[in-house]
């Protein structure tokens, strides 16, 4: 993610989001290329079609994007979750991490991660604000990029108690 979100409340509630398809996939590239310093290859854009509900596009005069690739069966794995700059503060990543959040309970999946540049200052204090913690860090993750190392983000969702 570009840069931090904050308030913005009411900006965030015109959002709506849309699933991925193939009209819109060139969308997402076009927002990829805008967002992040990496270069997606076309299987990237194939998983994004498949991963369902966890894909999303922001709409409504706000361009974010959102693509969530499944990390297995009891996890999800946050490829790239971006907001375009002109966007960013308004609640934009909020409702899009929101998402995420809301679905993978609702699909009892506990634990989300991610990597995120270790000089990405704005995207791992919002990451933190949700719960999210610093697991590791990977030396040499991004090629053709400075610095080149990056830290995995995860969070685990406290699981509801069963009642007896």
């Amino acid at each position: 993610m570009g840069a931090g979100e904050g308030g913005g409340e009411m900006a965030a509630a015109a959002v709506s989001l849309d699933g991925v398809r193939d009209k819109n996939v060139m969308q997402l590239k076009k927002l990829n290329t805008a967002l992040f310093p990496v270069r997606y290859n076309d299987k990237y854009y194939a998983d994004a079609l498949a991963s369902g509900d966890f894909t999303r596009l922001g709409r409504s005069r706000l361009l974010p994007a959102l693509d969530l690739k499944e990390g297995g069966a009891i996890c999800v794995y946050i490829m790239t979750l971006g907001v375009l700059a002109p966007y960013r503060g308004l609640g934009v990543g909020t409702k899009l991490l929101n998402h995420v959040l809301d679905l993978s309970h609702k699909q009892n999946i506990w634990e989300i991660y991610l990597h995120v540049q270790t000089n990405n200052d704005d995207a791992i204090a919002f990451y933190k604000r949700f719960g999210f913690e610093i697991t590791d860090t990977i030396r040499n993750y991004y090629m053709n990029i400075s610095p080149p190392d990056c830290y995995v983000l995860s969070k685990v969702i406290p699981q509801p108690h069963s009642k007896k």
